[in-house]
């Protein structure tokens, strides 16, 4: 299964969350982003891409905004980013491979994205200063870090209070037990370390996030 999330610092925003199960085998693969966004992006990096939703569309970005995406991989989802909040916004790609970083600066200078960085790091220990970014995204990356307090920790210390994050994640429904997860890891890998609903929400609450309100189903 996967989810898309939306939460708040909860310093004045809303949120909401719509965890809506679908097949595994029917969400992986190519981007889902609206046709008229993936024909501005080069074709190599749409053929690279990986991921299990549409961080950017959950997110609701805005002009001159500042976003982060952690695990950016090919650039696709940051290079969307950067193209929705315009020359005043910035748009910042994490990444901890010098192979992914080199196809996403690749990408980045045939899109003609000026306002587009990649920075090399992990989710654990992001390499900006607090206080920075308005809106973190993520594409089916977090479920795959061993330390997820940790992750979720460095998303609430890098945004500005009043800051949200949009996340499309891998997450396990909560009727799972720890040997079934596992059992669909052998399948899929990154299903082995992937959260339930319940323990992300926790996991988030934990750190610092709100959920003002929650839509009872996707989209909302």
């Amino acid at each position: 299964m996967h989810s898309l999330w939306k939460w708040s610092t909860g310093a004045g925003g809303t949120a909401c969350c719509g965890p809506e199960a679908i097949e595994i085998d029917d969400n992986f693969g190519s981007t889902p982003h609206a046709e008229d966004e993936r024909d501005t992006l080069p074709a190599e990096a749409l053929a690279a891409s990986l991921g299990c939703g549409s961080p950017t569309a959950v997110a609701d970005l805005h002009e001159g905004e500042r976003v982060l995406d952690l695990g950016s991989g090919d650039g696709i989802d940051a290079l969307l980013s950067a193209r929705r909040v315009g020359p005043a916004g910035k748009a910042y790609g994490l990444d901890m491979t010098e192979e992914t970083l080199a196809l996403a600066l690749e990408n980045q200078q045939k899109a003609g994205a000026t306002n587009a960085e990649f920075l090399k790091g992990t989710l654990e220990a992001i390499p900006l200063p607090a206080n920075t970014i308005d809106v973190v995204i993520s594409n089916c990356v977090i479920n795959l870090s061993t330390d997820k307090p940790a992750v979720f920790a460095e998303m609430i210390r890098v945004l500005e209070p009043g800051g949200r994050i949009g996340i499309s994640d891998v997450v396990a429904d909560d009727t799972l037990t720890p040997d079934q997860r596992a059992e669909r890891g052998d399948y899929v890998g990154c299903i082995a370390g992937a959260l339930s609903f319940a323990e992300y929400r926790q996991g988030l609450e934990a750190a610092g996030f709100t959920n003002r309100s929650r839509c009872p189903t996707w989209p909302c």
